[in-house]
């Protein structure tokens, strides 16, 4: 199981605080409507400022290492 040292590790090239498409790519290339789900769905802890989604990064590990991403993941799975 991955544990949050190895998200940290794995995007420390991204800054603190992310946009949009840098949530996306770290998420694996979702596409920009189903990040505005997740965020719109309150699953994923955000700012939203001026019409623009902030993400501070540890939040984005917080969302990845919770059970709502682990759902989603299998669900995902099953349609392959």
């Amino acid at each position: 199981m991955r544990n949050r040292k190895y998200y940290r590790d794995r995007f420390e090239n991204y800054p603190a605080v992310v946009t949009l498409p840098q949530f996306c790519e770290m998420l694996g290339g979702i596409a920009d409507q189903t990040a505005r789900k997740l965020l719109r769905g309150n699953y994923v802890r955000h700012y939203y400022i001026h019409s623009t989604y902030l993400i501070p990064k540890e939040w984005v590990i917080d969302y990845i290492l919770g059970t709502h991403y682990a759902k989603y993941r299998l669900k995902l799975k099953a349609q392959i």
